[in-house]
């Protein structure tokens, strides 16, 4: 195991920090990381939004689920699919290319060319010693916090990721074991049995995790978030925005 692959294994979601910002050479080595990462036919179809401001930064965290460590955290970067640079290039080019940049697949690849991005800048925080939490709340709050940014159409909040010096870490959660995973050749439907194990080792470690014991397992958890977040408004929103009108 080399120590890229222990950073990967390490990681944890951090929710306590410390008041001690980023510096811009951090932010921008932090950024020039995520830009490195692979992006669907070099499209680069996403943007990075880093609010400074206190208060845009408290209001931002009201919408996401009044999570106080978003307004707390070193820095909050904003990962977006983005696909508004693509339209103004094609209008320069005398192009249209609304068939394409409208459909469901664009708001895919938007949505993942910022993943890619938000993932490698995740690595590259850790390695460097800080802590990260990704914030899928942001898409909570979708239709206030785009106003907040300003962003215009054929822009979309994919999520938030916080990033700063860690006050407290909890435990490194236990994964669905590989075979619950990785498929060979067919998709394997047969998992049950694997998964009711999984659920004991999640039960264990968040009745004996050090910070914030709780009686749950990954079920409840991952079944339960399901259910608190159906986002009904998301076609909406994106219809609204540009995206996945095809």
């Amino acid at each position: 195991m080399n120590q890229t692959i222990e950073t990967i294994l390490n990681h944890v979601s951090v929710r306590s920090f410390t008041e001690q910002a980023l510096t811009e050479e951090q932010i921008r080595q932090l950024v020039t990381a995520a830009q490195a990462a692979s992006s669907a036919s070099f499209q680069q179809a996403y943007s990075i939004i880093g609010v400074t401001d206190p208060e845009l930064k408290q209001k931002i965290a009201e919408h996401a689920g009044n999570q106080p460590f978003i307004s707390e955290g070193g820095h909050f970067f904003v990962f977006c699919a983005d696909v508004n640079r693509h339209k103004q290039m094609a209008e320069e080019l005398d192009m249209d290319i609304s068939e394409t940049i409208e459909g469901i697949d664009a708001a895919l690849v938007g949505a993942i060319d910022a993943t890619l991005a938000a993932q490698n800048l995740v690595i590259a925080a850790e390695s460097m010693g800080l802590g990260v939490c990704y914030i899928g709340g942001v898409r909570d709050g979708i239709i206030k916090i785009s106003e907040l940014l300003d962003i215009p159409e054929y822009v979309f909040p994919v999520f938030g990721l916080v990033v700063g010096y860690p006050n407290k870490r909890n435990d490194t959660k236990p994964r669905i074991p590989f075979e619950g995973i990785y498929h060979t050749n067919r998709y394997n439907s047969d998992t049950k049995k694997i998964l009711k194990q999984y659920d004991e080792t999640t039960k264990l470690y968040y009745a004996n995790r050090s910070e914030s014991k709780s009686n749950r397992t990954w079920s409840k958890t991952a079944i339960g978030s399901f259910a608190r977040h159906p986002r009904s408004f998301m076609k909406d929103f994106l219809n609204r925005k540009g995206w996945a009108k095809r």
